[in-house]
């Protein structure tokens, strides 16, 4: 991902600078309280322990992008995921989890005082087959009737975010519209908005023109290593779409044979080489 004057906030380093700045976490409150919809404003935040380990000595472990605690107890799970990944709520659910056995431990298994725990995905792409881009979920009945909001899943999906400027209302919609756009966005057109403190401190700290040159030099590192981790990430998908290809090519080569096609008509109907499919006949005569 491409930055210009703004680093985005959706990449590694911005997400850091400012969901993870532990200096200043006005930005982190009042996106936690957008995100969860609470008007009551979150005062304090404790970063916790973002790497968890395993239960069992056959169970997982972890790592959370931002894991975090307010001044009520209340326990946030913040993921940031760029790329496209239809299984993120199975993630989500098994941080969630794993969360709920450490706070019923260290509870001594008082289920009555647990505290909420809120999982929010920010999501670059969509995954869920729902239309709006902030989506809320709790445990309830076949009715939809709540039944436990000890723990809460938050997915917002920045694909289906389309409002313009002139439609922003809410601190969600300001938080979203900034985390979509700022990095695209000239410093000649400022929304309104983006003058909001806990907006400015973010954005400040995402201007490629007031780093350190110690902190460009950390910035240049992560955007190498995350270009490395993109490329490997593209191997992979690239390959694992070639071998199901091959699988593909390769069963219908098959079916061509045990059919009584000729190598010519196999190789025809699959779109594949006379020596593919003599490499499969060879396969179906040692078989």
């Amino acid at each position: 991902m491409d930055a210009g004057v703004y680093i985005p906030i959706i990449s590694d380093y911005g997400f850091k600078a400012t969901f993870g700045n532990e200096a200043d976490s006005l930005f982190l409150r009042t996106a936690l309280q957008a995100l969860i919809k609470s008007d009551t404003p979150i005062r304090e935040v404790r970063f916790d322990k973002n790497v968890f380990e395993a239960l069992t000595i056959d169970s997982r472990s972890g790592i959370f992008d931002l894991a975090c605690t307010d001044e009520n107890g209340s326990q946030f799970i913040v993921e940031m995921q760029l790329g496209l990944a239809p299984y993120f709520v199975q993630r989500m659910k098994f941080y969630a989890l794993h969360k709920f056995n450490t706070v019923v431990e260290r509870g001594e298994f008082d289920y009555a005082n647990l505290p909420k725990i809120y999982a929010i995905a920010i999501l670059a792409k969509s995954i869920l087959p729902t239309a709006h881009f902030h989506t809320v979920a709790n445990l309830r009945s076949e009715q939809g009737e709540i039944i436990d909001e000890q723990m809460t899943f938050i997915t917002v999906e920045l694909a289906k975010f389309n409002k313009l400027v002139t439609e922003i209302e809410t601190d969600l919609d300001k938080l979203v519209y900034t985390m979509k756009t700022l990095h695209t966005t000239e410093p000649t057109q400022y929304p309104a908005f983006w003058n909001e403190e806990w907006l400015k401190r973010a954005i400040d700290e995402l201007d490629t023109r007031k780093m350190t040159p110690e902190e460009r030099a950390y910035f240049a590192r992560v955007t190498a290593a995350n270009a490395e981790a993109v490329k490997a990430e593209k191997q992979k998908i690239q390959e694992a779409e070639e071998r199901r290809e091959n699988l593909v090519k390769s069963e219908t080569v098959r079916n061509a044979l045990q059919m009584g096609l000729t190598v010519e008509q196999a190789a025809k109907l699959a779109n594949v080489s006379a020596e593919f499919v003599a490499q499969i006949q060879a396969q179906l005569s040692v078989n």
